[in-house]
């Protein structure tokens, strides 16, 4: 797995995970129960295409963290497909974070789930 580009990383605020979230998240390999996760980090992620001119494209993962904001860069709890566009995925962070705040994050048909 590729090293994530820390340059080009940007997380929304922590968002404690609700009891709904955590039921699901327990079922998935993104859960370490010697370091259980409390909170939800989302990040909007440019990853840089290879060619000549600096281009990118950008995606949407969701990461569990601890209350300090410490995750597993390997286990992430949902990737988005690549996007071209920066707004768009601001777009989706904001709306999964807006679920996650609800609890329900485990509702949403996650297409491109890691576990």
């Amino acid at each position: 797995m590729k090293t994530p580009n820390y340059h080009d990383f940007y997380q929304k605020a922590l968002i404690p995970i609700g009891v709904n979230d955590l039921a699901v998240l327990k079922e998935t390999s993104s859960y370490d129960r010697y370091c259980p996760s409390t909170h939800w980090l989302i990040a909007v992620e440019g990853e840089q295409l290879p060619q000549p001119k600096i281009y990118f494209h950008w995606k949407v993962s969701i990461y569990p963290a601890d209350v300090e904001g410490d995750f597993n860069w390997k286990k992430p709890f949902y990737c988005s497909p690549a996007m071209p566009s920066m707004d768009k995925a601001i777009d989706l962070a904001c709306m999964l974070a807006a679920s996650s705040r609800l609890d329900q994050l485990y509702s949403l048909n996650l297409q491109e789930k890691i576990s």
